[in-house]
């Protein structure tokens, strides 16, 4: 879906969305944003919002809302500063646009560009691989590390917010992910001390994997609500 059959009211309100979330995402990051890192964040933000232009979710929506979603879970609920932000507005570009990882050292600096090599070549691992695979193959990229930490936080934000936004997948690709997550992120995510997300993406795997173990789960949550406010 591209813009072409949206209207210039929708384009606007979209655009208007997208400047609310960079916003949002500033006033968020619990590490105190220097000028200098605004700049750097907001030239990421731009060569993202440039890269992905054509681009939209399975939803409809501007594809843009990603990066910018997973970059807000590293700057709230992870704590990276302003190169891991640049980083994760960034994740995608190499993947999905004409951008090299050369092209990022060029606009930014050599770390960034290594932050997003190394988000790339995770996504290129799993594609053709079964579950324990790549299990295996990220217990190696653990112990390796010789990557920056922060390509493995980024990549678990990458991932709760790819299970955050799954509705308008297919069912199948909706259980694959989420057991994947189950298997593979949730354990991560406890290993890195990032309890939080842990528990977030076995909540959302949970949603996906047993959704009627879920919605019982959910609606004692509300019941024990109520009766508390009652």
């Amino acid at each position: 879906m591209n813009t072409g059959n949206m209207t210039e009211i929708e384009i606007e309100k979209e655009n208007k969305a997208i400047a609310q979330e960079y916003k949002e995402l500033l006033r968020i990051s619990y590490q105190t944003l220097t000028p200098e890192d605004k700049k750097l964040i907001r030239k990421a933000f731009d060569v993202a919002v440039d890269a992905h232009k054509e681009q939209r979710r399975k939803s409809g929506e501007a594809y843009i809302f990603h990066p910018i979603g997973v970059a807000k879970i590293v700057a709230s609920e992870i704590g990276l500063g302003a190169t891991g932000i640049a980083a994760a507005l960034l994740h995608d570009v190499v993947e999905d646009t004409p951008i090299s990882v050369e092209d990022i050292e060029r606009l930014f600096n050599p770390k960034i560009a290594q932050l997003v090599a190394g988000l790339t070549k995770i996504s290129q691992v799993k594609k053709d691989m079964n579950i324990s695979m790549q299990a295996e193959n990220f217990r190696k990229m653990l112990l390796t590390l010789n990557d920056d930490v922060r390509v493995i936080l980024i990549k678990i934000a990458d991932r709760l917010h790819n299970m955050q936004t799954m509705d308008s997948m297919p069912q199948y690709k909706q259980e694959k992910i989420a057991s994947e997550t189950l298997y593979i992120y949730a354990p991560l995510a406890h290993r890195l001390g990032l309890y939080n997300i842990k528990t977030h993406l076995e909540d959302l795997g949970l949603k996906y994997t047993e959704p009627a173990i879920y919605s019982d789960i959910v609606s004692k949550i509300k019941e024990t609500k109520e009766e508390q406010d009652a």
